[in-house]
């Protein structure tokens, strides 16, 4: 990024995060939180109309997936907490405030660490209501109201994040760790994980930070670094001439690759905060915030760990977008029953370089392979039953629903992709094969000392059994008969 070369600023970021909770219903009221495909305005109830004398009943599960979330930030959960009233007037927030947490929230300091190694510490995460969705038609806007008080956590951090990689690492990493937990279905294309990326830029042993823009609502990695990335730049040009960053609001695209002004950025003040009258302070009690955090899954720190010795680290990295699948590698290496040969390894290369490599990740939207049939998979091609080509085909075979139930042998007798080791069908086919006329030059060119003709012959065997045979063996036989 240009902030390490030429340009003379430093680059300071903080960043909040809304994730989705995945709870059945919403923060406040017993409505569905699912609305996606579902009509405008039909998940909605009188709390989220804000009709008069309609009260707010907060939902118990959002709790208890908040401490879990505390759990994969390391952060502390705090025994007391309360609600608050934010006041803004969008069409889209019919009660003219949002319940959240401003004061005392419910999740305290935290971090997470990055692939780097690098520690990101969270300042504090609160629980808070969605507000619903403006949808705009040249002069006029639809208001729909199925998103108004669905379970959000705020994650705000601390300004560590000093470049445009580490900012796409940092919201990569709090994503999956928020997925591997439980508390998010992740779905960044409807909004289940949202990113304010804050920046500032100051000039290196200024003790003061600059004055910071902020960029809402992106919902992709790649938006993420290439937003920051902007933004540097945009900033960098008007400190050079010696004008002012305003503090504001600005959206991104895509489209264009840049920031745009939205608003000026409102201060704390600008809100009116009070307290929540309708909801009294929130306690929990030890065994309550223990039982929760420890119920916490294993997270890609754990998995990062357990698989150090079996799977590259560089393929890891892109299996871990998948949480199921790093599961399924879980399961592997459990069931299998020569675990120093590391199977896991192996069945972890074919996801990585058949599905991912070619791009066949709508695959792993279905369910996957059981563990046993994979590792009944790489045991046939380790006993050299299968070639590296037909373990590939049968493993995509494994996918297919009405494959789902037969063992990786069946599959492999089904389609015909078993390889031939006998040595005394071999020697037949072989000898057929340096019995034919065709072959005869390549036969004398060899024992001339033409090596590399060798791949002919062995070609032409493993076209005469229809490319059963196995390689490894035909051509030490090949040899043994060419003396």
């Amino acid at each position: 990024m240009s902030e390490k070369s030429s340009n003379p600023y430093e680059i300071t970021i903080g960043i909040e995060t809304h994730v989705q909770l995945k709870t059945k219903t919403k923060l406040f009221s017993e409505v569905d939180n699912d609305a996606r495909g579902k009509e405008p305005n039909s998940c909605v109830s009188p709390v989220d109309y804000a009709l008069p004398g309609m009260l707010p009943r907060l939902n118990g599960e959002a709790i208890r997936l908040a401490i879990v979330a505390g759990a994969a930030m390391n952060a502390k959960i705090n025994p007391s907490s309360r609600f608050d009233r934010k006041h803004y007037f969008y069409p889209d927030s019919p009660k003219g405030y949002q319940i959240t947490q401003f004061f005392s929230p419910i999740i305290g300091e935290g971090f997470i660490t990055l692939p780097s190694g690098k520690k990101v510490r969270i300042e504090h995460a609160h629980l808070e209501g969605d507000a619903g969705k403006l949808s705009h038609f040249g002069d006029y806007s639809l208001v729909d109201l199925n998103r108004v008080d669905t379970p959000l956590i705020e994650i705000v951090s601390m300004p560590d994040i000093s470049s445009a990689v580490e900012a796409r690492d940092y919201c990569k990493e709090l994503w999956r760790n928020m997925v591997y937990a439980g508390v998010t279905n992740g779905d960044l294309y409807n909004g289940n994980m949202r990113f304010d990326v804050n920046i500032s830029l100051k000039k290196p042993g200024d003790k003061k930070l600059g004055t910071r823009a902020e960029i809402k609502n992106l919902n992709s990695f790649r938006s993420i670094e290439r937003a920051v990335e902007y933004e540097y730049s945009r900033q960098s040009k008007l400190l050079d001439k010696g004008e002012r960053i305003v503090q504001e609001t600005r959206g991104w695209s895509d489209a264009t690759g840049k920031t745009t002004s939205q608003r000026s950025k409102e201060n704390a003040q600008d809100y009116r905060y009070m307290p929540e009258p309708d909801l009294p302070p929130l306690r929990l009690s030890e065994q309550f915030i223990d039982e929760n955090y420890k119920s916490c899954p294993l997270l890609p720190d754990d998995y990062r760990n357990r698989f150090s010795d079996s799977i590259p680290s560089d393929t890891l990295e892109v299996l871990l977008d998948y949480p199921e699948l790093v599961r399924r590698l879980a399961e592997v290496e459990e069931k299998s029953k020569n675990p120093s040969e590391k199977p896991v390894g192996a069945v972890a290369n074919l996801f990585a370089s058949v599905l991912l490599a070619e791009e066949n990740t709508s695959l792993l939207n279905d369910n996957l392979p059981d563990a046993e049939k994979l590792i009944e998979l790489v045991e046939m091609k380790s006993k050299k039953e299968l070639s590296s080509t037909a373990m590939k085909e049968l493993f995509l075979h494994m996918f297919e629903e009405k494959h789902i139930e037969k063992t990786a042998r069946e599959l492999a007798k089904e389609f015909n992709l078993i390889q031939e080791n006998d040595s005394a069908t071999l020697e037949k086919i072989v000898d057929a094969v340096l019995e034919n006329p065709a072959t005869k030059k390549a036969q004398e060119d060899y024992k001339s000392g033409q090596e590399k003709v060798l791949g002919f012959l062995v070609g032409q065997v493993m076209k005469e059994s229809r490319g059963k045979a196995n390689p490894s063996a035909v051509s030490k036989i090949l040899k043994e008969k060419l003396k």
